[in-house]
């Protein structure tokens, strides 16, 4: 299969003879690293699908008016980020809990989740992870997990560089003083 760059891959959006064709490509090219920073984020299967959904009817949306003063690639991950963050404050507020309940019950998802089946270390870790505040978990996922460069996280977070790396910074002392203990 021929691999189209984002510019062409837009043009060919742009142009109503082949737009649902170039939208096609485009989900091909980045649903896979979607899903997996979506579900990164909100650690259940069933969820990172729907959220997933909603990034793409949203990216459908919203690619015609697209300015390009981001990559496509920055701006369909802030439209994932954010659609991560609203499913679960949705979830927090559909079951009136405290946002440490959420994080047990995701906690509790990763164990009967096959993706960790047999793994003791990956699962640890993965429940440290979800220990961390909600920012400085997407900001070590997308460093850690992504290897993204704190320039072009700053551009899907809208926020600067410094202070993504002190969440970055914050949540390694985290995650080593939890795994220590644990």
């Amino acid at each position: 299969m021929v691999e189209f760059n984002d510019i062409e891959l837009l043009e060919m959006f742009r142009n109503p003879a082949t737009q649902h064709y170039g939208f096609n490509l485009i989900v091909e090219k980045y649903k896979e690293r979607l899903y997996w920073h979506i579900r990164k984020i909100v650690i259940d299967h069933d969820d990172a699908d729907d959220v997933l959904q909603n990034t793409l009817i949203k990216a459908w949306n919203g690619l015609i008016s697209f300015r390009e003063e981001s990559g496509l690639f920055t701006w369909l991950y802030r439209i994932a980020t954010n659609e991560s963050i609203t499913h679960l404050n949705k979830k927090r507020r559909r079951f009136l809990v405290p946002i440490i309940d959420v994080e047990k019950e995701l906690s509790n998802s990763l164990e009967t989740d096959p993706w960790f089946d047999s793994d003791e270390i990956q699962l640890k870790f993965q429940k440290a992870l979800l220990r961390l505040p909600e920012k400085q978990r997407i900001v070590f996922n997308l460093r850690y997990f992504e290897e993204m460069p704190y320039e072009e996280m700053s551009k899907i977070l809208q926020t600067s560089e410094g202070a993504l790396k002190a969440s970055f910074h914050h949540a390694m002392k985290k995650l080593e003083l939890y795994l220590s203990n644990d």
